[in-house]
């Protein structure tokens, strides 16, 4: 990849970074030349995942704490980064929380919850590191949504249909208003994949998944970070404002 795809001397902010696609986006970015600035709301684990990745031989990865539904918290990470690495190239909003609460039994704190982690997390993630991206000469903004987002979910609550939902709706409307400053907007929309936040599930509902994938299984979570890493690279710069699904058949459209 690192022969094929231009990301050397570029800086990468990853949300949601201590655990799952969040941690492998940050661990293939590193290893494929990039700087990484990790966030993540556990301050203790996000400390040990830059160690662990810098262990490996890739590019320098940093930790910082963030609360991504925290617009405070956000500003403060990525002036961090930024103080860092003096500059960033690429937002990448994997922080989420899933649910599988059905309709009846999603309070409004849940709901407020989840669309304030994966939505309003993912839009002021976007809306501080602005005006960093507007400097850099290939700005990049990779937003992870979801299938559910895409065609309204199976297993997941609505709360989460709806945070996903809104997601790929202002991946659209942020790529339109920022093409001007060459920065690309795009949304990755995985369907179930193979990581921690799965486990909310039963295995009743898990098997009930894999039954609707034509491939019969779960994505790894590389799979969803190659993806990344071609969004974030020179070489990805004339996609903006698209849903790039990546779900094994689950969905087609």
């Amino acid at each position: 990849m690192s022969d094929l795809l231009t990301l050397k001397n570029r800086v990468a902010f990853v949300t949601g970074g201590a655990q799952g696609m969040g941690f492998s986006i940050a661990r293939m970015m590193s290893l494929h030349g990039m700087k990484v600035v990790v966030a993540d709301i556990n301050a203790d684990k996000i400390v040990q995942v830059a160690r662990e990745l810098n262990a490996v031989g890739g590019e320098k990865v940093v930790s910082v704490a963030c609360d991504v539904s925290d617009e405070n918290s956000i500003e403060v990470a990525i002036k961090k980064a930024v103080s860092e690495f003096h500059q960033l190239d690429v937002v990448v909003n994997c922080a989420g929380i899933l649910s599988a609460a059905k309709i009846r039994d999603i309070t409004r704190k849940e709901w407020d919850r989840i669309l304030a982690v994966n939505l309003s997390g993912t839009f002021f993630t976007i809306q501080k590191a602005l005006p960093y991206l507007q400097k850099s000469k290939a700005g990049r903004i990779i937003n992870i949504s979801s299938t559910a987002g895409r065609m309204g979910g199976v297993e997941n609550s609505m709360s989460y249909s709806a945070s996903k939902g809104g997601v790929c709706a202002i991946t659209k409307g942020i790529a339109r208003q920022l093409g001007k400053d060459n920065i690309t907007v795009n949304a990755i929309c995985p369907g179930p994949t193979a990581t921690d936040i799965v486990k909310t599930y039963t295995s009743d509902e898990l098997r009930n998944l894999k039954s609707k994938i034509l491939l019969g299984r779960l994505a790894s979570p590389d799979e969803i970070a190659t993806a990344a890493c071609f969004l974030a690279s020179e070489e990805g710069g004339y996609i903006t404002g698209a849903m790039i699904d990546i779900n094994g058949g689950f969905w087609i459209g």
